[in-house]
Protein backbone atom coordinates (compact mmCIF):
# COMPACT_ATOMS: atom_id res chain seq x y z
CA UNK A 1 0.00 0.00 0.00
CA UNK A 2 1.31 3.41 -1.18
CA UNK A 3 1.59 6.56 1.05
CA UNK A 4 -0.39 9.28 -0.30
CA UNK A 5 2.18 11.80 -0.07
CA UNK A 6 4.70 9.99 -1.49
CA UNK A 7 2.82 8.89 -4.66
CA UNK A 8 0.94 11.98 -5.78
CA UNK A 9 3.02 13.02 -9.10
CA UNK A 10 1.81 15.79 -11.81
CA UNK A 11 -2.06 16.45 -12.05
CA UNK A 12 -2.65 14.46 -15.38
CA UNK A 13 -6.68 15.17 -15.72
CA UNK A 14 -10.00 16.65 -13.56
CA UNK A 15 -13.16 15.54 -14.19
CA UNK A 16 -16.08 16.40 -12.12
CA UNK A 17 -15.34 14.16 -9.47
CA UNK A 18 -12.14 13.34 -9.77
CA UNK A 19 -8.51 14.14 -10.38
CA UNK A 20 -6.40 11.69 -11.68
CA UNK A 21 -2.40 11.95 -10.82
CA UNK A 22 0.78 10.85 -12.19
CA UNK A 23 1.97 8.18 -9.68
CA UNK A 24 5.24 9.57 -8.18
CA UNK A 25 7.63 6.00 -8.35
CA UNK A 26 5.55 3.92 -11.31
CA UNK A 27 5.17 4.86 -14.44
CA UNK A 28 2.23 2.65 -15.05
CA UNK A 29 0.11 3.68 -12.66
CA UNK A 30 -2.40 6.50 -11.79
CA UNK A 31 -3.25 8.11 -8.61
CA UNK A 32 -6.98 8.61 -8.66
CA UNK A 33 -8.29 11.42 -5.87
CA UNK A 34 -12.09 11.65 -5.85
CA UNK A 35 -13.78 15.38 -5.05
CA UNK A 36 -16.05 16.00 -2.13
CA UNK A 37 -19.37 16.58 -4.86
CA UNK A 38 -22.04 15.22 -6.09
CA UNK A 39 -23.79 15.93 -9.61
CA UNK A 40 -26.30 15.26 -11.76
CA UNK A 41 -27.82 15.65 -15.43
CA UNK A 42 -24.32 16.00 -17.12
CA UNK A 43 -22.77 18.28 -14.27
CA UNK A 44 -25.61 20.67 -14.67
CA UNK A 45 -26.73 19.94 -10.95
CA UNK A 46 -23.65 20.23 -8.95
CA UNK A 47 -23.01 20.44 -5.33
CA UNK A 48 -20.53 20.03 -2.73
CA UNK A 49 -20.99 17.15 0.23
CA UNK A 50 -18.83 16.98 2.92
CA UNK A 51 -16.85 13.71 3.34
CA UNK A 52 -18.32 11.86 -0.52
CA UNK A 53 -14.54 11.48 -1.24
CA UNK A 54 -13.75 9.27 0.98
CA UNK A 55 -17.25 7.45 1.11
CA UNK A 56 -16.69 7.14 -2.48
CA UNK A 57 -13.09 5.99 -2.47
CA UNK A 58 -14.24 3.37 0.44
CA UNK A 59 -17.31 2.08 -1.67
CA UNK A 60 -15.05 1.81 -4.99
CA UNK A 61 -11.74 -0.14 -2.90
CA UNK A 62 -14.02 -2.30 -1.50
CA UNK A 63 -15.83 -3.45 -4.94
CA UNK A 64 -12.34 -3.55 -6.70
CA UNK A 65 -10.72 -5.65 -3.84
CA UNK A 66 -13.53 -8.39 -4.26
CA UNK A 67 -13.44 -8.22 -7.76
CA UNK A 68 -9.80 -8.35 -7.63
CA UNK A 69 -10.02 -11.84 -5.30
CA UNK A 70 -12.18 -13.64 -7.83
CA UNK A 71 -10.23 -13.16 -10.74
CA UNK A 72 -11.93 -10.37 -12.77
CA UNK A 73 -9.11 -8.31 -14.13
CA UNK A 74 -8.90 -4.31 -13.00
CA UNK A 75 -7.28 -1.23 -12.99
CA UNK A 76 -7.08 -1.39 -9.31
CA UNK A 77 -4.08 -1.75 -7.60
CA UNK A 78 -4.56 -0.70 -4.19
CA UNK A 79 -5.78 1.60 -1.37
CA UNK A 80 -3.31 4.87 -0.62
CA UNK A 81 -1.78 4.82 3.12
CA UNK A 82 -3.08 7.49 5.26
CA UNK A 83 -5.08 9.40 2.27
CA UNK A 84 -8.94 7.81 2.72
CA UNK A 85 -9.52 9.88 -0.88
CA UNK A 86 -7.69 8.20 -2.73
CA UNK A 87 -6.54 4.91 -4.57
CA UNK A 88 -3.77 3.50 -6.89
CA UNK A 89 -4.52 2.26 -10.24
CA UNK A 90 -2.78 1.16 -13.39
CA UNK A 91 -3.11 3.86 -15.82
CA UNK A 92 -5.10 2.85 -18.68
CA UNK A 93 -6.11 4.53 -21.60
CA UNK A 94 -10.31 5.00 -21.07
CA UNK A 95 -12.72 3.54 -23.64
CA UNK A 96 -15.59 6.41 -23.82
CA UNK A 97 -18.52 4.20 -23.58
CA UNK A 98 -20.72 3.90 -20.52
CA UNK A 99 -21.98 0.26 -20.22
CA UNK A 100 -25.26 -0.05 -18.06
CA UNK A 101 -26.34 -2.90 -17.28
CA UNK A 102 -29.80 -3.50 -15.55
CA UNK A 103 -31.86 -6.18 -13.82
CA UNK A 104 -35.02 -4.05 -13.43
CA UNK A 105 -36.77 -1.58 -15.72
CA UNK A 106 -36.58 1.85 -14.46
CA UNK A 107 -35.46 5.31 -15.02
CA UNK A 108 -34.30 6.51 -18.11
CA UNK A 109 -35.26 2.89 -19.83
CA UNK A 110 -38.97 3.87 -18.90
CA UNK A 111 -38.30 6.84 -20.72
CA UNK A 112 -36.90 5.49 -23.79
CA UNK A 113 -39.30 2.45 -23.67
CA UNK A 114 -42.70 3.95 -22.29
CA UNK A 115 -45.06 0.63 -23.01
CA UNK A 116 -42.54 -1.50 -20.61
CA UNK A 117 -43.96 -1.05 -17.09
CA UNK A 118 -41.64 -0.28 -13.96
CA UNK A 119 -39.99 -3.41 -12.39
CA UNK A 120 -40.05 -5.55 -15.46
CA UNK A 121 -37.33 -8.03 -14.75
CA UNK A 122 -34.95 -8.81 -17.42
CA UNK A 123 -33.16 -12.42 -17.64
CA UNK A 124 -30.59 -12.98 -18.99
CA UNK A 125 -30.00 -8.70 -17.67
CA UNK A 126 -30.32 -6.30 -20.14
CA UNK A 127 -26.99 -4.59 -21.25
CA UNK A 128 -26.96 -0.87 -22.98
CA UNK A 129 -24.20 1.27 -24.05
CA UNK A 130 -23.80 4.92 -23.94
CA UNK A 131 -21.27 7.24 -25.74
CA UNK A 132 -19.63 9.61 -23.20
CA UNK A 133 -20.56 13.01 -24.15
CA UNK A 134 -21.97 15.15 -21.76
CA UNK A 135 -22.73 17.71 -24.58
CA UNK A 136 -25.02 15.67 -25.98
CA UNK A 137 -26.17 13.81 -22.89
CA UNK A 138 -24.33 10.20 -23.38
CA UNK A 139 -26.41 9.44 -26.83
CA UNK A 140 -27.16 5.49 -26.78
CA UNK A 141 -24.63 3.87 -28.99
CA UNK A 142 -25.66 0.38 -30.49
CA UNK A 143 -22.51 -2.43 -29.73
CA UNK A 144 -22.55 -2.67 -33.74
CA UNK A 145 -21.79 1.48 -33.37
CA UNK A 146 -19.26 0.55 -31.21
CA UNK A 147 -17.64 -2.03 -33.40
CA UNK A 148 -17.57 0.12 -36.60
CA UNK A 149 -16.05 3.04 -34.04
CA UNK A 150 -12.31 5.06 -34.50
CA UNK A 151 -11.49 5.54 -30.86
CA UNK A 152 -8.89 7.91 -30.64
CA UNK A 153 -5.77 5.74 -28.94
CA UNK A 154 -7.76 2.42 -28.62
CA UNK A 155 -7.82 -0.01 -31.69
CA UNK A 156 -10.87 -2.40 -30.23
CA UNK A 157 -11.68 -5.73 -32.46
CA UNK A 158 -14.87 -7.36 -32.77
CA UNK A 159 -13.43 -9.89 -29.62
CA UNK A 160 -12.73 -6.71 -27.67
CA UNK A 161 -16.05 -5.35 -28.10
CA UNK A 162 -17.17 -8.66 -26.87
CA UNK A 163 -14.95 -9.21 -23.93
CA UNK A 164 -16.10 -6.15 -22.21
CA UNK A 165 -20.01 -7.33 -23.09
CA UNK A 166 -19.53 -9.90 -21.06
CA UNK A 167 -17.70 -8.57 -18.81
CA UNK A 168 -19.86 -6.08 -18.09
CA UNK A 169 -22.60 -8.91 -17.44
CA UNK A 170 -20.58 -11.09 -15.19
CA UNK A 171 -19.19 -7.83 -13.06
CA UNK A 172 -23.04 -7.02 -12.47
CA UNK A 173 -23.96 -10.64 -11.75
CA UNK A 174 -21.35 -10.76 -8.87
CA UNK A 175 -22.38 -7.59 -7.53
CA UNK A 176 -25.67 -8.37 -7.58
CA UNK A 177 -25.28 -11.89 -5.83
CA UNK A 178 -23.32 -10.19 -2.91
CA UNK A 179 -26.04 -7.38 -2.24
CA UNK A 180 -28.71 -10.50 -2.23
CA UNK A 181 -26.77 -11.58 0.64
CA UNK A 182 -27.93 -8.36 2.43
CA UNK A 183 -31.47 -8.66 0.50
CA UNK A 184 -30.62 -5.52 -1.55
CA UNK A 185 -31.96 -4.99 -4.90
CA UNK A 186 -28.87 -4.01 -7.44
CA UNK A 187 -31.49 -2.35 -10.15
CA UNK A 188 -28.68 -1.28 -11.90
CA UNK A 189 -25.41 -0.23 -13.02
CA UNK A 190 -22.99 1.70 -15.16
CA UNK A 191 -18.98 0.85 -15.87
CA UNK A 192 -16.21 1.35 -17.70
CA UNK A 193 -13.28 0.14 -19.60
CA UNK A 194 -9.62 1.06 -20.14
CA UNK A 195 -6.55 -0.45 -22.13
CA UNK A 196 -3.51 -1.08 -19.94
CA UNK A 197 0.18 -0.34 -20.80
CA UNK A 198 -0.02 -4.42 -21.37
CA UNK A 199 -2.65 -3.93 -23.54
CA UNK A 200 -5.15 -5.97 -22.30
CA UNK A 201 -9.08 -4.53 -21.40
CA UNK A 202 -9.39 -3.95 -17.69
CA UNK A 203 -12.35 -2.75 -15.73
CA UNK A 204 -11.08 0.81 -15.05
CA UNK A 205 -13.02 4.32 -13.31
CA UNK A 206 -14.40 3.48 -9.95
CA UNK A 207 -17.68 1.84 -8.76
CA UNK A 208 -19.17 3.78 -6.48
CA UNK A 209 -22.48 4.91 -5.00
CA UNK A 210 -22.68 6.90 -8.09
CA UNK A 211 -22.86 4.37 -10.35
CA UNK A 212 -26.10 1.98 -9.21
CA UNK A 213 -29.48 2.06 -8.15
CA UNK A 214 -29.29 0.12 -4.85
CA UNK A 215 -32.93 -0.25 -2.90
CA UNK A 216 -33.09 -2.33 0.68
CA UNK A 217 -35.38 -5.20 0.61
CA UNK A 218 -36.15 -4.52 -2.71
CA UNK A 219 -38.18 -1.65 -2.01
CA UNK A 220 -37.57 1.81 -4.35
CA UNK A 221 -38.63 3.89 -1.62
CA UNK A 222 -35.79 2.67 0.16
CA UNK A 223 -33.37 3.64 -2.34
CA UNK A 224 -29.76 4.60 -1.15
CA UNK A 225 -28.12 5.33 -3.99
CA UNK A 226 -27.55 9.18 -6.23
CA UNK A 227 -30.80 8.73 -7.59
CA UNK A 228 -32.27 10.72 -4.48
CA UNK A 229 -30.02 13.52 -5.30
CA UNK A 230 -30.97 13.22 -9.06
CA UNK A 231 -35.10 13.51 -7.71
CA UNK A 232 -34.23 16.46 -5.56
CA UNK A 233 -36.31 19.71 -6.91
CA UNK A 234 -35.23 22.01 -4.34
CA UNK A 235 -31.92 21.26 -2.72
CA UNK A 236 -31.54 22.52 0.64
CA UNK A 237 -29.31 21.87 3.67
CA UNK A 238 -31.39 19.06 5.31
CA UNK A 239 -31.48 16.91 1.93
CA UNK A 240 -27.83 17.19 1.59
CA UNK A 241 -27.73 15.89 4.85
CA UNK A 242 -30.10 12.86 4.14
CA UNK A 243 -27.86 12.22 1.24
CA UNK A 244 -24.89 12.48 2.94
CA UNK A 245 -25.92 9.89 5.24
CA UNK A 246 -27.44 7.25 2.47
CA UNK A 247 -23.65 7.61 0.86
CA UNK A 248 -21.93 7.22 4.31
CA UNK A 249 -24.13 4.36 4.94
CA UNK A 250 -23.60 2.31 2.14
CA UNK A 251 -19.65 3.24 2.16
CA UNK A 252 -19.88 1.47 5.37
CA UNK A 253 -22.04 -1.47 4.52
CA UNK A 254 -19.94 -2.38 1.09
CA UNK A 255 -16.71 -2.16 3.42
CA UNK A 256 -18.46 -4.65 6.07
CA UNK A 257 -20.23 -6.61 2.70
CA UNK A 258 -17.14 -6.99 0.72
CA UNK A 259 -14.34 -7.76 3.22
CA UNK A 260 -16.79 -10.86 5.02
CA UNK A 261 -17.01 -12.46 1.53
CA UNK A 262 -13.15 -12.75 0.70
CA UNK A 263 -12.19 -15.65 3.05
CA UNK A 264 -9.70 -15.11 5.67
CA UNK A 265 -6.64 -16.99 6.44
CA UNK A 266 -7.53 -19.59 9.06
CA UNK A 267 -5.86 -20.10 12.60
CA UNK A 268 -3.95 -23.38 12.77
CA UNK A 269 -4.79 -24.15 16.02
CA UNK A 270 -8.64 -23.15 15.01
CA UNK A 271 -11.27 -25.95 14.00
CA UNK A 272 -12.13 -25.10 10.85
CA UNK A 273 -15.51 -26.37 9.20
CA UNK A 274 -14.95 -27.74 6.50
CA UNK A 275 -16.72 -26.53 2.42
CA UNK A 276 -16.07 -29.84 1.33
CA UNK A 277 -15.30 -33.85 2.73
CA UNK A 278 -13.13 -36.07 1.09
CA UNK A 279 -13.22 -39.62 2.35
CA UNK A 280 -10.60 -42.05 0.52
CA UNK A 281 -10.18 -45.77 0.55
CA UNK A 282 -6.59 -45.85 0.73
CA UNK A 283 -3.49 -43.83 1.51
CA UNK A 284 -2.34 -44.43 -1.85
CA UNK A 285 -5.51 -42.11 -2.80
CA UNK A 286 -3.35 -39.25 -1.16
CA UNK A 287 -1.62 -37.30 -4.29
CA UNK A 288 -5.29 -38.11 -6.05
CA UNK A 289 -6.82 -36.50 -3.47
CA UNK A 290 -4.42 -33.47 -3.12
CA UNK A 291 -5.41 -33.32 -7.35
CA UNK A 292 -8.95 -32.71 -6.06
CA UNK A 293 -8.10 -30.47 -3.49
CA UNK A 294 -5.92 -27.75 -5.83
CA UNK A 295 -8.96 -28.29 -7.94
CA UNK A 296 -11.40 -26.74 -5.35
CA UNK A 297 -9.21 -24.29 -4.29
CA UNK A 298 -8.90 -22.54 -7.99
CA UNK A 299 -12.65 -21.90 -7.16
CA UNK A 300 -12.14 -20.66 -3.79
CA UNK A 301 -13.29 -24.02 -1.74
CA UNK A 302 -10.11 -23.24 0.79
CA UNK A 303 -11.83 -25.03 3.71
CA UNK A 304 -11.84 -29.12 3.22
CA UNK A 305 -10.93 -31.58 5.02
CA UNK A 306 -9.71 -35.68 4.03
CA UNK A 307 -10.38 -39.02 5.94
CA UNK A 308 -8.89 -42.57 5.63
CA UNK A 309 -11.08 -45.28 5.64
CA UNK A 310 -12.42 -48.35 3.38
CA UNK A 311 -16.32 -49.10 3.40
CA UNK A 312 -15.33 -53.00 3.15
CA UNK A 313 -12.54 -52.99 5.43
CA UNK A 314 -12.92 -50.62 8.42
CA UNK A 315 -17.09 -49.94 8.21
CA UNK A 316 -17.31 -48.69 11.33
CA UNK A 317 -14.75 -46.08 10.78
CA UNK A 318 -16.56 -45.34 7.55
CA UNK A 319 -19.70 -44.75 9.86
CA UNK A 320 -17.77 -42.52 12.12
CA UNK A 321 -15.88 -40.25 9.31
CA UNK A 322 -19.19 -39.76 7.79
CA UNK A 323 -20.29 -38.19 11.04
CA UNK A 324 -17.51 -36.47 11.64
CA UNK A 325 -18.55 -34.57 8.07
CA UNK A 326 -22.52 -34.62 9.02
CA UNK A 327 -21.72 -32.47 11.99
CA UNK A 328 -20.97 -29.34 10.16
CA UNK A 329 -23.88 -27.15 8.25
CA UNK A 330 -20.95 -25.92 6.26
CA UNK A 331 -20.00 -29.21 4.38
CA UNK A 332 -22.00 -29.01 1.47
CA UNK A 333 -20.32 -32.12 -0.42
CA UNK A 334 -18.60 -34.96 -0.09
CA UNK A 335 -16.21 -36.69 -2.42
CA UNK A 336 -15.88 -40.30 -2.34
CA UNK A 337 -12.38 -41.65 -3.85
CA UNK A 338 -12.02 -45.13 -4.49
CA UNK A 339 -11.20 -47.57 -7.06
CA UNK A 340 -12.49 -51.07 -7.89
CA UNK A 341 -15.36 -52.06 -6.13
CA UNK A 342 -16.59 -48.78 -4.93
CA UNK A 343 -18.41 -48.98 -1.61
CA UNK A 344 -17.41 -46.12 -0.31
CA UNK A 345 -19.47 -43.24 -2.49
CA UNK A 346 -22.80 -45.57 -1.44
CA UNK A 347 -22.25 -46.18 1.96
CA UNK A 348 -21.67 -42.34 2.23
CA UNK A 349 -24.70 -41.55 0.59
CA UNK A 350 -26.80 -44.22 2.26
CA UNK A 351 -25.89 -42.44 5.86
CA UNK A 352 -25.54 -38.78 4.44
CA UNK A 353 -27.90 -35.81 3.53
CA UNK A 354 -24.81 -34.35 1.81
CA UNK A 355 -24.82 -34.38 -1.71
CA UNK A 356 -21.62 -37.28 -2.56
CA UNK A 357 -19.78 -37.28 -5.75
CA UNK A 358 -17.74 -40.61 -6.63
CA UNK A 359 -14.55 -39.93 -7.91
CA UNK A 360 -12.37 -42.96 -8.39
CA UNK A 361 -8.67 -42.83 -9.16
CA UNK A 362 -8.50 -44.62 -12.34
CA UNK A 363 -5.11 -44.82 -14.50
CA UNK A 364 -5.67 -47.73 -16.70
CA UNK A 365 -8.40 -47.41 -19.21
CA UNK A 366 -9.51 -51.31 -19.33
CA UNK A 367 -9.66 -51.64 -15.53
CA UNK A 368 -11.55 -48.56 -16.24
CA UNK A 369 -14.38 -49.61 -17.67
CA UNK A 370 -15.24 -52.59 -15.73
CA UNK A 371 -14.74 -50.41 -11.98
CA UNK A 372 -16.74 -47.59 -13.28
CA UNK A 373 -20.10 -49.64 -12.95
CA UNK A 374 -19.87 -49.74 -9.03
CA UNK A 375 -19.86 -46.28 -8.96
CA UNK A 376 -22.89 -45.65 -11.41
CA UNK A 377 -24.99 -48.95 -10.87
CA UNK A 378 -26.51 -47.86 -7.76
CA UNK A 379 -28.99 -49.63 -5.52
CA UNK A 380 -32.41 -48.06 -5.12
CA UNK A 381 -32.67 -45.57 -2.99
CA UNK A 382 -29.76 -43.81 -3.38
CA UNK A 383 -28.23 -40.94 -5.26
CA UNK A 384 -24.90 -39.91 -6.39
CA UNK A 385 -22.65 -38.65 -8.56
CA UNK A 386 -19.87 -39.91 -10.69
CA UNK A 387 -16.87 -37.58 -11.73
CA UNK A 388 -13.87 -39.07 -13.90
CA UNK A 389 -10.46 -36.88 -13.07
CA UNK A 390 -9.86 -34.52 -9.86
CA UNK A 391 -10.62 -31.46 -12.13
CA UNK A 392 -13.78 -32.79 -12.43
CA UNK A 393 -14.76 -33.50 -9.32
CA UNK A 394 -13.67 -30.42 -7.83
CA UNK A 395 -15.70 -28.06 -10.29
CA UNK A 396 -18.67 -29.89 -9.87
CA UNK A 397 -18.26 -29.88 -5.82
CA UNK A 398 -17.53 -25.78 -6.19
CA UNK A 399 -20.31 -25.89 -8.09
CA UNK A 400 -22.55 -27.40 -5.20
CA UNK A 401 -21.13 -24.95 -2.72
CA UNK A 402 -21.64 -22.10 -4.69
CA UNK A 403 -25.16 -21.77 -4.05
CA UNK A 404 -24.73 -20.94 -0.94
CA UNK A 405 -20.81 -18.85 -1.29
CA UNK A 406 -21.12 -15.86 -3.16
CA UNK A 407 -17.09 -15.83 -3.00
CA UNK A 408 -17.03 -19.38 -4.57
CA UNK A 409 -19.85 -18.71 -7.11
CA UNK A 410 -18.25 -15.63 -7.98
CA UNK A 411 -14.84 -17.50 -8.57
CA UNK A 412 -17.23 -20.09 -10.47
CA UNK A 413 -18.68 -17.36 -13.26
CA UNK A 414 -15.42 -15.61 -13.20
CA UNK A 415 -13.78 -18.54 -14.68
CA UNK A 416 -16.54 -19.47 -16.71
CA UNK A 417 -17.20 -16.30 -18.37
CA UNK A 418 -12.63 -15.60 -18.99
CA UNK A 419 -12.95 -19.40 -20.30
CA UNK A 420 -15.41 -17.89 -22.94
CA UNK A 421 -13.65 -14.77 -23.76
CA UNK A 422 -10.43 -16.52 -24.57
CA UNK A 423 -12.85 -18.46 -27.12
CA UNK A 424 -13.77 -15.76 -28.72
CA UNK A 425 -10.79 -14.02 -29.12
CA UNK A 426 -8.66 -17.60 -30.22
CA UNK A 427 -11.29 -17.37 -33.34
CA UNK A 428 -10.88 -14.41 -34.19
CA UNK A 429 -7.62 -14.25 -34.20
Amino acid sequence: MSSGKSCKGKLLSEGKTKQIYQHATNEEWVLIESKDRITAGDGAKSHEMKDKSEFSTRTNAAIFEFLNAVGVPTSFVSRVQGDSKSFVARKCQMIPIEWVTRRLATGSFLRRHPNVKEGYRFAPVKLETFFKDDANHDPYWSIESIKEADFPGVNLTESDVERMCMLSRLIFQILERAWQTLNHSLVDMKVEFGVDSNGEIVLSDVIDNDSWRLWPNGDKRLMLDKQVYRNLVDVDSASMEKIRSNFALVAERTENLFKSLIPSQADDNSIVPPQVGIIMGSKSDEAFVQSIVKSLEKFGVYRTKSHISSAHKSTDYTLTAIEKLNQWTSCKCIIAVAGRSNGLGLVTAANSTIPVINCPPMSDLTAAMVDIWSSLRVPSGLGCTTCLGPESAGMAAAHIVANEDCYVWSRVKTIQTMAAIKLIAEDSA
